[in-house]
């Protein structure tokens, strides 16, 4: 697998890891991202490039209920004078995990980043390039005359083709532990393909299944008392899902760089639909649909 495949979406960082356990203590995990972005740490930890955002979410989540479903946060350490968030490696207590990376909400860019980039529009080349690389005919007649699209526009579309706008979640790779890797999730939409993507990473394991479905309820119930949740708009973030050989299950809130508080007077269910102003994310819709999709790879009892 390229270190390249995956792209991270800003400077904070917020693309996820998919590592390659560790064969020796400090050997380096591969990332799915910008080289440099993830060191492993001493003594079972996982340096990541400094975001503030992302500190002040962890020293938060350290204070709230929903701690025991992050990554365990130390502070920040400096290596070739370069700043690093220091977290728990979440892959130090399995042995050789399957791994996979699930995005959760209905949208993956900010409110301000599509502010952002109305007030300053720029057509932008690459974009439609990407675009008309995946879907020839979606550009416009205007985007196809350009051979350019707006950067809002071309993150809107993005979304919707993938489960993203119709499940809320969306999975963005896994790894086996035979280190089979699968990356290619842009076009995986309905639950029938979702659910046959979790099959072939479970390996149609009903154990790991229950592991993970008992994880994800525990972790809904958390989500919906969790002060630091109602206060925050959760974009961009992901959950990670590790099993073993050994039946080992884990479920975990990562990446937290786009991750913003909302104002005093304002707090979110994560459920209502999203319309530009109100700052909801889906994250509680997208949870409920792959509590519910786990839930139908089970035979019925």
């Amino acid at each position: 697998m390229q270190n390249s495949t995956w792209k991270n979406h800003n400077s904070c960082g917020t693309t996820s890891l998919l590592p390659m356990t560790p064969k020796k203590p400090q050997q380096w995990l591969q990332v799915v991202g910008h080289a440099g972005s993830f060191h492993v740490g001493d003594y079972g930890t996982l340096l990541k490039r400094f975001c503030e955002g992302e500190q002040q979410c962890y020293l938060r989540l350290m204070e709230d209920t929903l701690k025991p479903f992050v990554p365990a946060y130390h502070g920040v350490v400096q290596r070739d004078e370069q700043d690093y968030n220091m977290m728990d490696n979440l892959l130090t207590h399995f042995n050789t995990p399957a791994v996979m990376d699930c995005k959760m909400g209905s949208r993956t860019y900010l409110e301000r980043e599509l502010l952002l980039a109305k007030e300053r529009p720029q057509p932008r080349n690459d974009m439609y390039e990407k675009m008309v690389a995946v879907d020839p005919e979606a550009p416009t007649v205007q985007e196809r005359t350009q051979q350019a699209v707006l950067k809002t526009r071309y993150m809107q579309w993005r979304e919707t083709l993938s489960s993203t706008t119709s499940l809320g979640f969306r999975i963005e790779g896994f790894r086996k532990s035979n280190e089979e890797c699968h990356t290619n999730f842009k076009r995986t939409k309905s639950r029938d393909q979702v659910m046959a993507a979790f099959n072939n990473f479970v390996e149609s394991n009903t154990h790991i299944v229950w592991g993970y479905l008992r994880r994800l309820k525990e972790l809904r119930q958390v989500l919906e008392e969790s002060v630091f949740f109602r206060t925050h708009e959760v974009v961009g973030s992901s959950l990670l899902f590790l099993h073993d050989w050994k039946g080992r299950t884990g479920v975990w809130m990562i990446d937290f760089g786009k991750t913003a508080a909302l104002p005093a007077h304002l707090s979110l269910d994560h459920r209502t639909p999203w319309v530009e102003g109100n700052r909801e994310d889906g994250y509680l819709w997208g949870l409920d649909n792959l509590i519910d999709i786990l839930s139908n790879m089970l035979p019925l009892t």
